[in-house]
């Protein structure tokens, strides 16, 4: 028996489950449960693009993130006059992750509008929002293609992330929020179906760790995002 508080392994995902075409509005979208956490994305077209971009020709794809008050044990406050510095931080994430992955050269005159909003958090809220996302990256993509908006698929490579961490000298997979709080090494993986890295953030909270635990938490890392992986093959083929 490890000494998880759940009882898995320490190179165990949580139990993964991806619904699909979970919102009947959205042109693309997905809920996604680690676990306890649980998160809908949706993917939105919008025709017309930032200022910053008008008149280039290209398109572009942004992301919004937000939790609903009672996802967590005490009731958080809404972020009604804007989003604050956690947020903004995850939002961003979120953002760079899945423009990495998608030609927006070809969008042509079109945003599309991430929006990853959390219905229940036990961790790992950020990286199931960036792979749940996908998916409704990939079936808004569909949808303008189906209505002649776009031509090409545009989906460059998939996208997948998890979390990683240290506790108690142990490297493990998927952090739970009972893990995520009490881990002296905390670490967010997003990567490429391609194995290719997009983003790498991680912290020493406690003690720094070396050269021996960062790839260890890397070869955990990858096995994790191949799991999660063929979770999104196996909606996306549903």
């Amino acid at each position: 028996m490890s000494n998880r508080p759940d009882g898995r392994a320490l190179d165990e995902l949580r139990p993964l489950k991806i619904t699909r075409g979970y919102m009947s509005n959205a042109e693309g979208s997905a809920l996604i449960e680690m676990g306890e956490t649980r998160v809908i994305c949706t993917a939105s077209v919008e025709k017309r693009v930032p200022h910053f971009l008008m008149g280039k020709g290209t398109g572009w794809l942004t992301a919004e993130y937000a939790m609903l008050p009672r996802s967590t044990h005490s009731r958080t406050q809404r972020e009604t006059r804007g989003a604050k510095g956690r947020t903004q931080e995850i939002q961003r994430l979120i953002g760079r992750s899945l423009r990495a992955v998608v030609n927006l050269d070809k969008l042509g005159v079109h945003t599309l509008w991430i929006d990853c909003d959390v219905l229940q958090a036990d961790g790992g809220t950020r990286t199931a929002s960036i792979s749940g996302a996908y998916i409704a990256v990939v079936d808004a993509l569909a949808y303008m293609r189906k209505r002649k908006m776009i031509e090409d698929d545009l989906i460059l490579d998939s996208i997948a992330a998890v979390s990683v961490g240290i506790i108690n000298n142990e490297p493990r997979l998927d952090l739970c929020y009972a893990e995520d709080s009490a881990a002296e090494v905390d670490m967010n993986i997003v990567m490429t179906g391609s194995n290719r890295f997009i983003e790498l953030q991680g912290t020493a909270e406690g003690n720094p760790f070396d050269q021996e635990e960062m790839d260890a938490m890397m070869v955990l890392g990858k096995q994790g995002i191949a799991q999660i992986k063929a979770a999104q093959e196996t909606a996306l083929a549903s």
